[in-house]
């Protein structure tokens, strides 16, 4: 697999770039065990993102929110209702935890969830339009809410 390397300013800039839909579609939220990955582009379209979204196969409030730039680099992660990660330290983050892109090492630090971003992770809804906030999708896509939602 190809690895892209930004510098940390450039994941930061990227993080914080604006961020819109790339169509009216109605994404219906995956059920257990699927994914979808739904296009976004900035404003003057010359980046493109993905906003992933993915549920557990037995346990529906195990979920993974995950926005990407350039295809591949995973910028900020949100792991819900998932096993405890330790980190290139040894550093063991329970769950919920969240990943956010470090230079060096991609996604694979991760953090206490912040709390003054998230309210109730137990509400994976709730959690979804507090995520596209933080990962500042501004005009986020259309979701149908589905019976496990």
């Amino acid at each position: 697999m190809v690895e892209i390397d930004l510098t940390q300013r450039e994941a930061e800039t990227l993080i914080a770039m604006e961020k819109h839909a790339t169509d009216g579609k109605v994404h219906d939220l995956p059920y257990a065990g699927g994914s979808i990955a739904i296009e976004l582009l900035a404003p003057d379209k010359r980046e493109q993102f993905l906003l992933d979204i993915s549920r557990g196969r037995i346990d529906l409030g195990k979920v993974k929110y995950q926005n990407r730039a350039r295809n591949i680099v995973v910028l900020v992660r949100l792991d819900l209702a998932c096993p405890p990660h330790r980190n290139p330290d040894g550093e063991e983050i329970e769950s919920p935890h969240i990943h956010l892109y470090k230079e060096g090492y991609g996604d694979k630090w991760a953090y206490p969830v912040p709390t003054q971003y998230f309210s109730n992770t137990s509400d994976i809804w709730v959690t979804l339009e507090e995520f596209m906030r933080y990962c500042n999708i501004t005009r986020p896509p259309n979701f149908e809410r589905g019976l496990f939602t």
